[in-house]
């Protein structure tokens, strides 16, 4: 009971907060979800359905999120009814979070990078010597950076195509029981897994002024891209997870408060 009498703030999506939320109480920890992004399937499906259609031809297949594990392989499944539809494909992850959601599906991950960001995810593949005219395909949402992509072609001379399968929407908090409790009590600490958070925390932020007497939390962050997005919010960082998993934030957070 590391957490006891400790109240933490989560801001992952509301369909998402009860993994993170049940290791933190499994710690003794008080928990307030504060969904500040939701998640919800492509609305732009044009490329994700031309790749479907042939899913075997890649070499690489790339995860750059957890939620993109997710949609793609229900998408996947529906459309081809089998896993094997990918053929013979390497897998690539960005982070350890991302690798478990491959390995949900009984599937191996070939590569996965020191550091959780698209920079290192980028490097190791090309440092494997295995891009040149590789078909590489992959798998994101509507608000991932261009750096993949780019580094991939140029420095790999890869064949890259892009399919977005989510999109991650800013959740307006305005009055909703979750704000004005947050607003009114505060809390210990607030917990971002993703750039997104930080940015709809950093959008709301009048929406979620602390009264006189609510607890100033300290802000943990699970990766690099989402302690990069609170410097330029100007939020005050006080610890990221040594590696990019729910179970590693939470250790750090039991480090740091317990």
């Amino acid at each position: 009971m590391d957490l006891k009498d400790k109240r933490i703030c989560v801001t992952r999506a509301r369909k998402q907060s009860g993994g993170l939320a049940a290791l933190l109480e499994a710690r003794g920890a008080e928990v307030l979800e504060l969904p500040l992004i939701e998640v919800v399937p492509t609305s732009n499906r044009k490329v994700l359905e031309e790749v479907l259609e042939l899913p075997g031809v890649y070499d690489w297949i790339i995860f750059t999120s957890a939620n993109g594990v997710r949609y793609f392989f229900s998408e996947l499944v529906a459309k081809c009814e089998d896993l094997r539809a990918i053929g013979f494909a390497r897998i690539a992850c960005v982070g350890a979070a991302t690798a478990e959601a491959v390995r949900e599906h009984r599937l191996r991950v070939d590569l996965l990078p020191e550091k959780a960001n698209a920079e290192s995810l980028a490097a190791s593949l090309v440092e494997s010597h295995s891009l040149d005219s590789a078909r590489v395909l992959i798998v994101t949402g509507n608000r991932n950076r261009d750096v993949l992509p780019r580094i991939l072609q140029e420095d790999g001379n890869a064949i890259v195509d892009i399919a977005e399968v989510y999109e991650t929407k800013l959740a307006t908090l305005a009055g909703t029981a979750e704000a004005v409790d947050f607003q009114k009590n505060g809390a210990d600490a607030i917990l971002f897994t993703s750039a997104s958070t930080v940015e709809a925390f950093a959008e709301q932020a009048s929406e979620l002024q602390l009264q006189k007497g609510a607890r100033l939390p300290k802000a943990f962050s699970i990766g690099p891209m989402t302690s990069e997005a609170l410097a330029g919010a100007g939020i005050p960082l006080e610890a990221e997870a040594p590696e990019a998993s729910l179970d590693s934030l939470v250790e750090m957070v039991v480090e740091r408060l317990g």
